[in-house]
């Protein structure tokens, strides 16, 4: 996807170029790490802390869970000996129904955080996006990209960006 992006917004850069006289033409460039920004600015970090707070105590049933299954194994496989064959049968099966409740539940977790976590990360990208936009209108950005295969630290204005998302006058 980010090198389809790159692809894509390449030629259209090429394009206004193209069409200015060479002589007065200096576009304006600059360069956002998203990954950065996701992971770094303060909006990211609290949707994380959010997550987790929110997913915790789901989190720890399934830990709990799997606790006992596993415990429950080691005793089937230890005192198989000593049963009888119904006992071993009836236990097993509730081993398997466990198993059975336990994956779904594991499923539906991170279905859940997934769907969560998208929605989240939207929001900091849209937060992201805004501040982008206003960088670029106030210094008068002709394109900035983000996520490129190769960009040079002199338009990488990542920084700013995360400075502004986090209430920060982004330093030029």
């Amino acid at each position: 996807m980010r090198f389809l992006t790159a692809a894509l917004l390449a030629p259209a850069a090429l394009a206004a170029l193209a069409q200015a006289p060479a002589s007065t033409t200096v576009l304006k460039i600059g360069y956002v790490n998203t990954e950065r920004v996701l992971r770094d600015a303060a909006p990211a970090r609290r949707a994380q802390s959010k997550l987790d707070a929110e997913f915790r105590p789901r989190d720890q049933d399934l830990a709990r869970l799997a606790d006992q299954l596993k415990k429950m194994q080691d005793d089937i496989e230890k005192n198989s000996v000593t049963m009888s064959e119904s006992q071993r049968r009836n236990r097993e099966r509730e081993w398997g129904d466990l198993n059975r409740d336990f994956q779904r539940k594991q499923r539906e977790f991170r279905e859940d955080l997934n769907q969560r976590r998208n929605e989240e990360l939207a929001r900091v990208v849209a937060q992201a996006n805004q501040v982008i936009t206003q960088i670029a209108e106030q210094e008068k950005f002709d394109l900035i990209v983000q996520d490129a295969v190769f960009w040079s630290p002199r338009i990488d204005i990542t920084d700013r960006v995360i400075k502004a998302l986090e209430g920060k006058p982004p330093a030029k």
